[in-house]
């Protein structure tokens, strides 16, 4: 009981403190990172109870799942709309802790993810509770814990969290060969498809999404972005403007660098699925792996990578201590010294980002440049486990104590009885 209090009441009293932070009884410098929820996010949910999408709004670039987090405050009538999305972030990011308390629990398990999330989460600031991401992380970090005993399960979970924010489709990539892919995949192809189907027939304009996604430019946060911030220290005239719901550059050359980015994404798809069919082995861990090191690849490469992108990362790089992943704890370390560093680039020096000075340029470089690391880091070890270096000994298991899965046959990890049950 005392090895839960702890992480319990150290997860209180740093959650009390980001809920000072976002209903601004404590403040930070910078821009307010509460406008979204009280501004965009109640804008959309008056236009969803009118029965439509916001087809009319570019910024709205969500699959029509995102309709639920963001209708979701609609349950706590007797709270404001602001306050009670707060409310509900909170216990989205209270049941990730218990998911990983319970999970941790087991034979070959670690309360270590429990503690990261404790960690990771605050280091984020205001913009943690201020986002619907850590509601998405919750349906992610379920999926890939529920993995091993319930494949379908698991699927659906991934399904259902494509439909709110398209990234936990990577959670599937791990899936062991067999009857564990068939059931996951088909379980996610079913779930994804019946709420689009139903959220089409509901409501107009549920895949409008696509062509504003489509049109986004580069990000001032993003990887490209600092080809831009460093050329405007040499002549260049571009801007930087609110553009399709964030901060963009535009001007000369910036499609181009766009479309690397989108040609960056496309080569990080074709890895990933080279790695998957050169994988020769799945253990109890791959799941959490693959998709710790996909999402990774897709963040980084990314035209965008926002600051709520960090807590994917803190999520599954949750459940990869949980479960005993050695091989990812080097990749999770330069993510939550990079969720520190995204606290300080947004929104405490945001107007130096933006601004492109040295301080806000030096910033961003540190941040993308401890994405790109744990990147290369958690890519490269999850190809030499798998796939380079599978039948070596005491090599591959990331120390979570359970047996290789080898084979052509169904690979799914053995049953533990202290696994997380549905």
């Amino acid at each position: 009981m005392a090895r839960v209090a702890a992480p319990v009441a150290a997860w209180a009293l740093t959650r009390a403190g980001l809920l000072l932070l976002v209903l601004q009884v404590v403040t930070l410098p910078g821009p307010d990172v509460t406008s979204d929820v009280e501004v965009i996010y109640r804008g959309w949910y008056e236009v969803l109870r009118g029965g439509t999408f916001p087809v009319d709004d570019v910024s709205w670039q969500y699959p029509p799942g995102a309709a639920l987090p963001v209708l979701s405050p609609g349950l706590l009538p007797f709270l404001g709309y602001a306050h009670a999305f707060f409310v509900l972030a909170c216990a989205a990011d209270a049941v990730v802790l218990a998911l990983l308390l319970r999970a941790g629990g087991g034979a070959g398990r670690s309360r270590a993810g429990a503690w990261f999330w404790v960690a990771g989460v605050p280091l984020l600031g205001p913009t943690a509770y201020a986002r619907y991401d850590v509601m998405v992380t919750a349906v992610a970090v379920a999926a890939l814990l529920a993995a091993a005993r319930r494949p379908a399960v698991a699927g659906a979970l991934a399904g259902f969290g494509a439909m709110l924010k398209v990234w936990p489709v990577l959670l599937l990539l791990g899936a062991a060969r067999g009857r564990a892919t068939r059931l996951s995949w088909g379980a996610a192809a079913g779930t994804a498809a019946g709420m689009a189907l139903l959220a089409a027939v509901a409501l107009p304009g549920a895949f409008d999404f696509v062509t504003a996604q489509r049109d986004r430019g580069t990000e001032v946060e993003s990887l490209g972005a600092l080809v831009f911030h460093v050329a405007r220290h040499h002549g260049w005239d571009g801007t930087v403007e609110l553009h399709y719901g964030s901060m963009e550059f535009l001007g000369p050359g910036v499609g181009l660098v766009s479309d690397l980015a989108l040609g960056l994404s496309a080569l990080a798809m074709g890895w990933l699925v080279l790695w998957r069919l050169r994988a020769r082995e799945f253990t109890a861990t791959t799941g959490c792996e693959a998709a710790f090191a996909g999402t990774l690849l897709f963040t980084t490469t990314s035209r965008v990578i926002s600051p709520q992108y960090l807590i994917w990362l803190v999520g599954l790089a949750a459940v990869c201590l949980t479960l005993r992943a050695a091989r990812m704890a080097l990749p999770a370390g330069l993510v939550l010294v990079a969720t520190g560093v995204t606290l300080a680039e947004f929104p405490v020096w945001f107007g130096e980002v933006v601004g492109s000075t040295g301080p806000g340029v030096a910033l961003l470089a540190l941040r993308n440049g401890l994405l790109v690391a744990a990147t290369v880091v958690a890519c490269r070890r999850l190809w030499r486990s798998t796939v380079t270096a599978p039948g070596r000994a005491g090599d591959g298991d990331g120390g979570s104590g359970m047996p290789r899965q080898r084979g052509r046959g169904p690979r799914t990890a053995p049953a533990d009885s202290d696994m997380l049950t549905w």
